[in-house]
């Protein structure tokens, strides 16, 4: 780290020896200006605002001793002196010490002394400047634990009121600005924000839940505007390119009014529900007049939505969920009623995967909707959301209900391939295992590639010619050993599938 350095006196080659030995690199020290008096000098601390100030004591105008105890009588900043002087006179050591002055340099300066000594002044710095910090910290973080009470109720204690009072001064008026960041960004945004509000007087960032924030920020009203907008336009503008959103209230007066701002502040974040992105500060005075509606009757939607669902259809869902956004965009109904809806559809959902519990856990877990519906800012990332849920419970019911299907069929396959013999019908099979004899049929095409029939005649023709290669039945009673009541049938299947009677294939056999 390094400090500024001004250096005062009205002697040039004195000023031209001090800058000499300032600048060597290892002392830690950049000259920020020089002055010939004390009076140019006091001008010149207030305007460079240096870390160090190393002056002769003698000038004309106003010496150095004078000019230390205008600037401490100021009260200004933190500023350390150093004093330089050829006169060792006891009054003038002693009168530095009552100014708290511990660095007295005799002319003609030594180099190596000179560097010592500010070698110890710098160490001092450091460990000023690192006690500045961490009084900073502690006073900023005092005051955020007290905003954030503030923002709920008037403060209980005699001492936080103080306090706040003493914050509520530094500017004019306050306003809350909340800010709403996508997950997938919160932790940028929340960065960002704090750089920004560390960097700039009267400014407090609180956390609040869902990774939400609030900026409580003084203005003035005068210079920023009504609501300040000009002190974070800059943040809301960097904020806006990561996702998320912002809402202030209209401003107070002070301090003692920031929970009713707070609360108007929230009320334009609701008004955001209805944007379909990130589009500027919303300001309350600017939404104030509008009014969300209470009364909806929803039953007839989840009906819709979840009878989709249960036909495991994608796009009857898609129409219901697309039906439910513009009903809520047309009636401008309550945020919260709206999420209380999709929470409500999630649950009914899940109820329709209740023979893969597992599979529903996991789903659940994974959209976490009670939660993030509550975290979203917008309806459209909210049916979005449950548009996902809904559409990966109709693609697990769906891989849950093929697989199901692969082993009904496996087991279909076996009966039959052990009862083609008998008078076997697609209803007596539907009747054995309990479905409907148009799905079985279907579901049987789908799986095995070929119709139910064509089955039964493979497997009765390919235990034909095992038993035509034997030679000890004869045409007939093998016709009627594999199923078939008519050898006239049985002809024509054999021919079909190899091409040739069942003679032609005794004689090539």
């Amino acid at each position: 780290m390094r400090f500024k350095v001004l250096l005062v006196d009205d002697e040039p080659a004195a000023l031209e020896g001090m800058q000499l030995w300032i600048n060597w690199p290892e002392l830690g020290f950049d000259i920020c200006g020089t002055s010939s008096n004390g009076a140019e000098a006091l001008a010149k601390i207030g305007e460079l605002q240096p870390d160090l100030v190393v002056t002769d004591v003698r000038m004309p105008v106003m010496d150095g001793l004078e000019m230390i105890e205008a600037w401490q009588k100021q009260n200004a900043g933190q500023v350390s002196f150093a004093i330089v002087s050829g006169y060792s006179e006891f009054q003038y050591a002693q009168k530095a010490l009552r100014f708290g002055i511990t660095r007295y340099l005799l002319k003609p300066i030594d180099e190596e002394m000179a560097a010592e000594e500010i070698g110890a002044i710098y160490e001092e710095l450091l460990e000023e400047r690192g006690r500045q910090r961490i009084n900073r910290i502690a006073t900023y973080e005092e005051a955020v634990s007290l905003l954030k009470a503030l923002l709920i109720q008037p403060p209980s204690l005699p001492q936080d009121a103080k306090r706040i009072a003493e914050v509520s001064r530094l500017q004019a008026a306050w306003n809350v600005c909340l800010i709403h960041p996508k997950s997938s960004s919160s932790a940028e945004v929340r960065e960002l924000a704090s750089a920004y509000a560390e960097e700039r007087e009267a400014m407090y960032l609180i956390d609040l839940d869902f990774g939400n924030l609030a900026l409580v920020y003084g203005f003035d009203p005068d210079q920023d505007g009504p609501d300040g907008l000009a002190r974070i336009g800059d943040l809301e503008s960097r904020c806006r390119k990561l996702g998320a959103f912002a809402a202030v209230g209209e401003g107070a007066a002070g301090l003692q009014g920031i929970a009713e701002v707070y609360r108007q502040a929230q009320t334009a974040m609701m008004h955001l529900f209805y944007t379909n992105g990130p589009a500027g500060i919303t300001v309350y005075r600017d939404v104030a007049a509008l009014a969300f509606h209470c009364q909806y009757d929803q039953t007839e939607l989840a009906d819709q939505i979840v009878g989709a669902l249960q036909l495991l259809d994608k796009a009857g869902l898609e129409e219901g969920l697309s039906k439910a956004e513009d009903n809520f965009r047309g009636h401008y109904l309550t945020p919260d009623i709206v999420r209380k809806f999709v929470i409500h559809l999630s649950y009914l959902m899940v109820e329709h995967m209740e023979e893969i519990p597992d599979k529903a856990a996991e789903l659940q877990s994974k959209y976490d909707i009670p939660g993030n519906a509550t975290a979203v800012c917008t309806l459209r990332e909210l049916m979005d959301l449950i548009r996902s849920f809904g559409t990966e419970c109709i693609d697990l019911l769906l891989e849950d209900k093929t697989l199901r299907s692969q082993g009904i069929v496996q087991n279909i396959n076996t009966y039959i391939r052990e009862h083609f013999r008998e008078p076997l019908t697609i209803k007596r099979l539907a009747e054995v295992f309990y479905l409907h004899p148009v799905y079985l049929g279907q579901l049987l095409q789908k799986k095995n590639g070929i119709h139910f029939n064509e089955m039964i005649h493979n497997f009765r023709i390919e235990e034909a010619v095992k038993l035509l290669r034997d030679r000890d039945l004869n045409n007939g009673e093998v016709a009627e050993r594999v199923g078939y009541a008519n050898y006239g049938q049985f002809l024509k299947q054999f021919e079909k599938r190899l091409q040739m009677s069942p003679n032609e294939y005794r004689n090539r056999n």
